[in-house]
């Protein structure tokens, strides 16, 4: 840079360059950033092999269930069921995300912003965290719009980001999700703070997904169903049963009144 800038007679002191720019400093940056990719690998990796030995066992479990359990039809109904609705959940939310990406993709494009795709799949990855992840994805795509179209553009993306968040992810998707199987907003933030925690960047993206299928196992059983109830978006709206309008001992009675009329 120094001798290019000299061929425009800019003469530039290499002291000065030098102590503006550490190399110290930008090895220490790159060490950082290759721990952080190699702490995440390493959880990615380790999710493998999690995932690759539940599926040898998997086709032993029944057999194993019907064995240790007193009524095994009862619970293998209720695994059939849980499976099903986890499944359910994951393929239609990837579904939408992935509608999401491609929309959020489109919009950029037509705007002129730099990289659509890559803000594209950033919205995709970050759909699986509701409330939350569309707001972080939308802040550096209207950033670089900002810096690079000027406002109108930048407030043009952030209201394309409104319009396919709040068209796909409050309009469509409950339609076919439903509206039992959506987490509290405290639920999603304590959730991206654990699976953080214990995962990294891979239990951030797998924070709620993770914390769905816990849902759907407690929603399941009868005893574990008011957990599943707490970590909802809204209480159920559920019919009260109605008072008996009579106690037991006139209840014990009235046989015995009716056999003497």
């Amino acid at each position: 840079m120094i001798a290019w800038l000299q061929n425009y007679n800019i003469e530039i002191s290499s002291q000065m360059v030098s102590d503006f720019f550490d190399p110290a400093k930008v090895m220490r940056l790159t060490a950082q950033l290759l721990s952080g990719l190699s702490g995440a690998l390493a959880n990615g990796f380790l999710i493998l092999l999690t995932v690759v030995f539940i599926m040898l066992e998997a086709s032993g479990l029944p057999r194993k269930l019907a064995l240790a359990l007193d009524k095994p039809e009862h619970t293998l109904a209720g695994f059939s069921q849980f499976t099903e609705s986890v499944n359910r959940y994951i393929g239609i939310k990837t579904i939408f995300s992935l509608l999401t990406g491609v929309l959020i993709w489109l919009w950029l494009v037509i705007l002129g912003v730099n990289h659509p795709i890559l803000w594209g799949l950033l919205a995709f990855l970050l759909n699986y965290v509701p409330n939350i992840g569309s707001i972080i994805a939308a802040v550096p795509a209207v950033l670089l719009a900002l810096v690079q179209l000027g406002l109108p553009s930048a407030l043009l993306t952030a209201a394309g980001y409104a319009a396919v968040n709040v068209g796909v992810g409050s309009i469509i998707e409950p339609r076919f999700m439903g509206k039992g199987l959506g987490l509290s907003t405290l639920v999603v933030f304590l959730s991206l703070i654990f699976w953080g925690w214990a995962l990294g960047m891979v239990g951030m993206v797998l924070s709620v997904p993770l914390t769905m299928i816990f849902k759907i196992a407690l929603e399941s059983s009868s005893e574990t169903r008011w957990i599943a109830v707490l970590l909802g978006s809204s209480p159920p709206i559920t019919p009260v049963p109605a008072a008996p309008d009579e106690n037991p001992a006139t209840r014990a009675e009235s046989p015995a009144v009716s056999d003497q009329e």
